[in-house]
């Protein structure tokens, strides 16, 4: 079955993908000061086209991507801050993005490895 590698890099703040409907690098957002973002290997645990943040104030998290706990990948509305440190510990991506790494996933959410580094 295919393959899916995202590569998220906390210091250069951006996503690699590579999959087998294409190769791809985006700006992300991960935790800014306070706050963290977890390193390592995940995969992903459930898929939701719309989520909203119990922690925080009910945030619409679409194309969310759970990994770990409850941190996720998804889109954002700030896309100012892409490329740099903004968030409360997810990895955010512009709408378009995270609507695209979204289907790649939902085709392979099996074969999906999602690596952060710092």
């Amino acid at each position: 079955f295919a393959e899916t590698n995202i590569t998220i890099s906390k210091s250069h703040q951006m996503m690699q993908v590579d999959s087998d409907y294409g190769s791809y690098q985006w700006p992300v957002s991960t935790a800014r000061r306070g706050y963290y973002t977890p390193t390592g290997t995940f995969h992903p645990y459930s898929l939701q086209p719309m989520h909203y943040s119990r922690k925080f104030d009910n945030a619409p998290m679409p194309h969310s991507i759970f990994f770990h706990g409850g941190y996720a990948i998804h889109a954002t509305p700030h896309t100012g801050n892409l490329g740099r440190p903004a968030s409360h510990g997810c990895v955010r991506l512009s709408p378009s993005h995270a609507a695209t790494l979204y289907s790649i996933v939902k085709h392979d959410q099996e074969g999906t490895t999602i690596r952060i580094v710092p």
